[in-house]
């Protein structure tokens, strides 16, 4: 049976989710049709570039992406703080970049003074917008039927160009986040599409190792290059002990750095140890390093609606609300973790 969105999102207990939207009947509408010689590819573009947009609007930052030919994964961390701190005006601001102000904010920003009961559907406005602004369903929303309508648009027609729902997954803890941004990164060359991460084509890494080179063009100074970021991207922190608020909290040199790694391994179907000189970050994180390899490589055949700890799963079901009913802790979801089952 489909759970309901607000049963899969829980921002008390995490701000992490990554979110997968597939067109209809997997059909390649994404890429370079080999049937008909017709390329789509252009409109991958069109799906970075609106991620880009929308991060500009939204409470609500991107980790990592990568656009497939006929699906995208993103995942997303939200900022609810940030979005209750803002002022009426900003809220304003941000919304009416999507859509048109109601009669009533429209009345307002001409300068005409609003009655005792106007101000009150001003407020009612203020909060819809304001909870919407940091609202991952909004903000996917906004990404998928916008780029539904400039397909259907194109190929003169119309219908579903996604499936159903986008499906959504809690990453509970730096862990599950670390194994999940590198699935989602390595998933062209996993597909064969490309050789390498730089290779890799309309995905954050690509994004971040072009950046990194750039800014060490610029400034010569690897440890200054390696804290530059794209904008439409959380940045990397570069410690596990770091306020969570402020970025990814782990190195941009160890995360490219294994995540390369994984990906020359995906690649050549070799799977030893991970080398010592990488392990850090996954002994830091409490990882087991062969354990989370075999996670990055078979990630999407052992779905799971939550990763964490079960400790975490708990928390998490019994924050949602599902009393006993425990979203499914399965061994894939705690193959990563070296604790011990409770």
């Amino acid at each position: 049976m489909t759970i309901s969105r607000k049963q899969q999102i829980c921002l008390d207990e995490t701000p992490y989710y990554h979110c997968i939207s597939r067109c209809v009947r997997r059909a390649f509408l994404c890429g370079e049709d080999k049937l008909t010689g017709r390329s789509y590819e252009h409109r991958r573009d069109w799906i970075v570039e609106k991620l880009k947009q929308l991060d500009g609007v939204f409470s609500i930052s991107i980790c990592a992406y990568a656009v497939m030919h006929n699906h995208t994964h993103t995942i997303l961390k939200v900022d609810r703080e940030a979005a209750l701190n803002w002022q009426d005006d900003e809220v304003i601001s941000r919304w009416t970049l999507l859509y048109k102000p109601s009669p009533i904010v429209d009345r307002y920003l001409n300068g005409i003074k609003l009655t005792k009961a106007e101000l009150d559907l001003f407020a009612e406005d203020i909060k819809k917008w304001r909870y919407r602004l940091y609202d991952i369903s909004w903000f996917m929303r906004n990404l998928n039927e916008g780029i539904a309508r400039q397909a259907n648009e194109e190929d003169g027609c119309t219908g579903k160009f996604w499936e159903g729902r986008f499906k959504s997954q809690a990453l509970l803890d730096d862990a599950a986040l670390l194994t999940c941004m590198s699935y989602v990164d390595l998933n062209p060359i996993r597909a064969k599409i490309a050789d390498s991460p730089e290779a890799s084509d309309f995905t954050s890494i690509q994004d971040r190792i072009r950046h990194y080179q750039k800014a060490l063009e610029q400034t010569g100074n690897r440890v200054v290059a390696a804290t530059e970021t794209p904008e439409h991207l959380v940045p990397f922190i570069g410690s596990e002990h770091q306020d969570k608020a402020s970025g990814l909290n782990f190195s941009l040199s160890d995360y490219l750095e294994l995540t390369d790694w994984a990906g020359r391994a995906i690649k050549e179907a070799k799977f030893g140890a991970i080398p010592s000189e990488l392990a850090p970050i996954l002994v830091r994180l409490n990882i087991d390093p062969e354990a989370w390899l075999d996670s990055v490589k078979c990630y999407d055949k052992n779905y799971n609606t939550v990763i964490g700890t079960r400790e975490g799963i708990k928390r998490f079901t019994q924050a949602i609300g599902r009393g006993k009913k425990w979203f499914c802790a399965s061994g894939f979801s705690l193959q990563i973790y070296q604790t011990s089952p409770i």
